[in-house]
């Protein structure tokens, strides 16, 4: 079922209730050269395998996406874009600490 949603400047939006109830997850990937990705999805393993067909991002398509290192739950999009928010300001060895 979906429901309709009003935004500023829109006569409306259709927002699905499955989007709504998602689980979201903040991801770190390593990456050929060592470097760090940190994103946010609501499926891990799809957008790992978009990352290595070079889909993902602009970074990870420049750095080829090597393996997931990190993973965790959030509630919802906004807890898990804060989180990521979060992370990419923290220095590579607070984010390698986050890993083990």
């Amino acid at each position: 079922m979906a429901r309709i949603a009003l935004k500023k400047g829109c006569r409306s939006n259709i927002v699905s209730d499955d989007h709504q109830n998602s689980m979201y997850f903040v991801y770190l990937l390593e990456c050929d050269d060592g470097s760090l990705y940190t994103g946010v999805t609501t499926d891990v393993e799809r957008r790992f395998s978009e990352h290595q067909q070079g889909i993902g991002s602009h970074f990870t398509r420049a750095k080829k996406a090597k393996r997931i290192v990190y993973s965790e739950k959030q509630p919802n999009r906004s807890m898990a874009q804060k989180r990521e928010a979060e992370i990419k300001k923290w220095p590579r060895a607070k984010k390698l600490a986050l890993i083990v």
